[in-house]
């Protein structure tokens, strides 16, 4: 097991609940308090049922395939919350009605959560691969495919019958290179991070 690995599985467990307790509460509050203009037409009665099932999906995943195989294996905590923080901004993007008020919001979040997503799936995922080329291109390329999954959820969801669809093809070009992008930064990342990390375990090996 990489230091990487090891660093991943060492934070605790309560940090990937906590980001998972706060987006669900908001988009409670978003779903049943009614009154609050920011969070009309935006679908969180979806969103709602899908951040929930979308968070766990990764540890569930990791459970079933590496759990079952390493009985031993410490969860990846870190990396998980990596997974589950941009589901949390997002809402709280919205709570703090950050959307409307800064214009550049939605970029920002379009290219960090993609970072962030894409860099605690590459810690899972690319851990035993030894070329940090194939790292880079596997990440940017689950990025891009999220990218695109994401904007068909968000057209079917509240675009196509919403206010915004005069605009919504630039937009979901704009959104797709930005989270590209931050999924090409993940990869470089998780290469670097995962190459230390073995150089590192090398050096200490008996």
């Amino acid at each position: 097991m990489t230091r990487l690995r090891t660093a991943s599985a060492g934070v605790p467990v309560w940090v990937p609940a906590a980001v998972l307790v706060l987006t669900v509460a908001q988009l409670a509050v978003a779903e049943w308090v009614p009154g609050i203009d920011r969070f009309a037409d935006k679908a969180f009665g979806a969103r709602l049922i899908a951040y929930p099932l979308l968070m766990l999906l990764t540890p569930a995943l990791w459970w079933v395939v590496v759990r079952r195989r390493q009985a031993t294996a410490r969860p990846p905590w870190g990396a998980f919350t990596l997974v589950m923080l941009p589901f949390l901004v997002d809402v709280t993007g919205n709570s703090l009605d950050l959307y409307d008020a800064l214009v550049w919001w939605d970029d920002l979040n379009h290219f960090a959560n993609w970072l962030l997503l894409c860099g605690g799936l590459g810690l899972i995922i690319c851990a035993n691969l030894r070329m940090p080329w194939a790292t880079v291109l596997i990440v940017t390329g689950l990025g891009a495919v999220l990218a695109i999954g994401w904007e068909l959820g968000e057209w079917y969801t509240f675009i196509r019958h919403g206010t915004e669809l005069d605009t919504a093809y630039e937009d979901t070009l704009g959104d797709e290179a930005l989270g590209t992008a931050g999924a090409l930064v993940a990869g470089l990342l998780v290469a670097r991070l995962l190459g230390r990390a073995r150089v590192a375990d090398r050096a200490t090996a008996p």
